[in-house]
Parts: structure tokens; sequence; C-alpha cells
């Protein structure tokens, strides 16, 4: 599980929230240039695990890497540093408002180290033209629909070059075409290297877009056969 074709690592994680143990026995990874998804009841345990890759909750037992950054022992001063590895998109988008969309890009990496203005001038269009949305940098937020704004979301995701995606519910909140759009987004991303960790509870994008899924259940996190993931007697519910 340690080799270095993997992006992120658990072996025998155990994950608390105070003296209460969330998960155990949790052995999942993600591999470089992967697309997985995250599924699992509301309360199961999803949020602490995307928490601990991040850095906010601690490994309690067994070990774990993130773009080699140990999760059982990180120190708290090398968390920001974490996370810079690592590009996370909400559900809801969390724009600035009161900026246009090259400057949430801008402010996104000012706060993580970017001092050169043509660097970041150039990185800014580099990731929206990714996204397709290479002629919408001067636009607010509000004149964007939900999809585009989800698009400007990803596209400030990558800035910082990172590892993987932490995709929260990226398509939650928007309708079944514009998800198809947002997921073809993720999917070439995915297939350009950087790789993409969704959680997410919308079975319809599951079953168009099938790929590696992880299930917490049972205060556990366990694989599940893509292959099986749809099989009527088999089926994922949902609260």
């Amino acid at each position: 599980m340690e080799s270095g074709n993997n992006i992120f690592w658990i072996k025998n994680g155990e994950i608390c929230q105070g003296d209460n143990v969330v998960l155990k026995d949790v052995n999942i990874h993600l591999r470089k240039g992967e697309f997985v998804y995250l599924i699992g009841k509301t309360g199961a345990g999803k949020s602490s695990l995307l928490k601990t890759l991040y850095g906010e909750v601690k490994l309690s037992k067994g070990e774990g890497e993130v773009a080699d950054f140990k999760l059982q022992n990180i120190q708290r001063k090398n968390i920001p540093f974490l996370r810079r590895q690592l590009g996370i998109v909400f559900q809801d988008f969390q724009l600035l408002s009161d900026r246009n969309v090259y400057e949430n890009l801008y402010f996104v990496m000012r706060s993580t180290g970017w001092k050169n203005k043509p660097e970041i001038t150039k990185r800014a269009e580099e990731c929206l033209r990714l996204v397709g949305l290479d002629h919408q940098g001067v636009k607010m937020p509000h004149q964007l629909s939900g999809g585009e704004q989800q698009r400007v979301a990803i596209a400030r995701a990558l800035v910082n070059n990172p590892k993987f995606i932490l995709a929260d519910e990226p398509t939650g909140n928007l309708d079944p075409e514009t998800s198809r759009e947002v997921m073809a987004v993720l999917m070439a991303i995915a297939k350009e290297g950087t790789s993409v960790l969704m959680a997410t509870h919308d079975m319809s994008i599951m079953e168009q877009f099938p790929s590696r899924t992880i299930k917490v259940e049972n205060q556990t996190a366990v694989e599940l056969n893509p292959m099986n993931v749809f099989n009527p007697f088999e089926q994922v519910k949902f609260e």
C-alpha cells in the first residue's frame, strides 16, 4: 500500500472524535491519476475521514500518509503545508462574492505564497482554461451559472498544482445536466494526473460515471467492486 504511486494511504487506521471511535480498521489508498468515490450514510464517518486527510483530525491509531506527510504524527505547524498539496471543492462553491473570477483565484494564490504577478496571472489563466472558463475571468460570481461557479471552484482548487482534489458533494446543489458537466471536468482532471476523491450521495452520477468506490459503514471504510455497486440485490442505500 505504501508504494510511491499512492497519493495517500491509510493502513489499519483508527479515527476518533474526542473519546469516541468514529472509524477503525481503515485501509484505503488513492493512486496517481485515479478518480474514486467516497459514499456512506449521513453520520457514518465520511466527514471525519475527509478531515483526517487534510489534517483537521489526527489519525489516532495505525499509520498513513498524504503527499509524504505522516498523518499519525503530523505537527500543527506543518498542516498548512499539507493542505497546499491538495485542493478542496465544496458543495456550496464558497467563492468571494465581492471579487471577480480572477480575483478569487488570486486571493488563494497570494495567501499560499505566490508573489510574482505575471506568474499568478499565467497560472490563473491556465486553470480557468482547464475548466473551460478561459473567457470568464472578469465576471463576478453572481453573473455565472451554478455549474460555472463550481468550475471556478475547481480552478481555484487547482492553482497550487495539488497532488489530489478532495471534492465534497460537488454536484449537490446542481441540476442533472450541470452535474454531468462538472463531472466531465473532474474526470478529465484525473486523466491528466491529478487524482480526485469525491464524496457524494448522487447515485445517478455514479451510474453515469462508474469508478472505484469506497463506502463508509459499520465504523470502517470498505472497497466496493465497481461492477457490483449498482447490482439491484446489493443496492447502496442512503439516508
